[in-house]
């Protein structure tokens, strides 16, 4: 089976870092998988796809030239002729489903995102009956897709886009005399809540709270709200904040906190989250997306509501008072994820879908 795979770009983000693993489970059941991404912005997914061996081809437009990168990908596939169009996030979807419907190829298309704007909601349920499958990240996504896209159940599949490597890198437990680090990873957007974290933790010193040892917290990420977080952050008398940029290992970049905040006002599965809990993080996160169903409250992290500062300051103080149990809390969640995102499911998922990806000749 030729599976072309298309995306909206190759930049470090949540929906292009898990094309390696995706690519390389279907392959393993035989399929043959070529990328095709209709614009490349920061390209900074490439060196996990190419250390894969997974061949990729990248428009060298930009993302609102919708006209030119359809022409593009109808073109490209016409020359490669796959099987199944394989798209995910809305611009690649959308135009996906032309391609396939011109060219007679079936489609299957990811959902990610638990935000979808108005125009892109409006277009999908009208399209929706274009992707014979659809295929949501997680059971919370599924549960989206299937009441705002009015997707029967009979046509979507669930595959979790997190599968747990026990052999990454560990965070060390946090030692008296150390400094505590905080932080957080994600691209430096208004829908990460970074600036909920700013006036979390500008709440805090002005409540007069003062940590039991010293902290440190790191907003590891680039992006367009750079200058604004800063600007923010000084204006609070934040000085314990840090924004070091784009981190190239973000594995490594966990491993050295001692707690995880993930503050976002939406999500779907939420990699960063999932990816900290691995390193044996305990975590802070917003309620929404996956993030309830994989936190325990109170066992292996908090949870509290999006944008509210008042709630997230209350949560990161009681856990930054008895920094001597973070350890225990990240040992609880990274157990919790074996059970619930390891190999073998993740591969299981796969068997799943794989099973139900229309085949040659039947669209």
């Amino acid at each position: 089976m030729r599976i072309a795979y298309v995306i909206n770009s190759v930049e470090g983000g949540g929906a292009a870092l898990p094309v390696p693993a995706v690519a390389s489970a279907l392959r393993a059941r035989g399929a043959n998988i070529r990328l095709f991404a209709l614009t490349r912005r920061d390209g900074r997914a490439l060196p996990a796809m190419a250390a894969v061996g997974l061949d990729a081809q990248v428009r060298a437009g930009g993302e609102g030239d919708h006209a030119a990168a359809l022409a593009w990908l109808n073109g490209e596939l016409g020359r490669w002729r796959p099987d199944v169009i394989w798209t995910s996030l809305t611009r690649a979807t959308l135009i996906g489903q032309v391609v396939g419907l011109w060219r007679q190829v079936p489609v299957v298309s990811w959902q990610h995102a638990a935000y979808l704007k108005p125009a892109n909601l409006a277009l999908l349920r009208r399209m929706r009956a274009r992707s014979a499958l659809w295929i949501a990240d997680s059971t919370s996504v599924a549960q989206l897709t299937a009441d705002r896209l009015r997707i029967d159940r009979a046509r979507l599949a669930i595959w979790p886009l997190f599968a747990m490597d026990p052999l990454a890198p560990q965070a060390r437990p946090w030692q008296p005399g150390e400094t505590l680090r905080l932080g957080t990873l994600g691209r430096l957007h208004p829908v990460k809540g970074h600036d909920v974290l700013i006036a979390a933790l500008a709440r805090l010193r002005a409540g007069g709270f003062v940590p039991p040892v010293p902290m440190t917290v790191d907003v590891a990420g680039e992006g367009a709200e750079r200058e604004r977080l800063v600007a923010q952050a000084a204006a609070a008398g934040v000085g314990d904040l840090r924004l070091p940029g784009y981190t190239e290992d973000p594995r490594e970049f966990l491993a050295g906190l001692h707690l995880y905040l993930q503050p976002s006002r939406s999500e779907g599965l939420c990699i960063a989250a999932h990816e900290a809990m691995q390193a044996g993080l305990p975590v802070i996160g917003s309620a929404v997306g996956e993030i309830p169903h994989s936190i325990v409250d109170g066992v292996t992290g908090l949870v509290v509501p999006p944008g509210d500062a008042t709630l997230l300051a209350l949560a990161i103080r009681r856990l930054v008072e008895r920094p001597d149990r973070l350890a225990a809390m990240g040992a609880a969640g990274r157990a919790r994820l074996i059970e619930r995102f390891g190999a073998e499911a993740f591969a299981t998922a796969c068997d799943e879908v794989f099973a139900r990806l229309p085949r040659p000749g039947r669209a």
